[in-house]
């Protein structure tokens, strides 16, 4: 089942550190088969405040979401993001075609 990294980021300080992350990150995805499905996209809100940034890179799976998280390649760049932003970080299973809302009904 297909697993997502998600991040609300806000008060991202872009500078030399974001850039110096920005090009390094996909080298970290690539061994464990992520890609960004929403990435620096300007939100149109419908309803509510959205005060962040959304990005959400998609894995084939939640192991292979954990392991490049925790990956020393990773590891070693994540400060570069996180000494230059706030915000929250979450990996999540996705659904397949035919769920239901009612699913989580139980």
């Amino acid at each position: 089942m297909t697993a997502y990294a998600a991040a609300l980021l806000h008060n991202v300080k872009m500078g030399p550190e974001i850039v110096a992350y920005l090009q390094k990150i996909d080298d970290t995805l690539a061994p464990f088969g992520g890609h960004f499905i929403i990435h620096g996209s300007e939100a149109t809100v419908l309803e509510g405040v959205w005060p962040a940034d959304l990005v959400v890179i998609a894995f084939p799976d939640m192991e292979r979401a954990r392991n490049w998280y925790a990956s020393p390649a990773y590891q070693a760049i994540l400060h570069l993001r996180t000494d230059n932003s706030e915000g929250g970080v979450v990996l999540l299973n996705g659904v397949d075609e035919s769920h239901k809302a009612t699913d989580i009904l139980g």
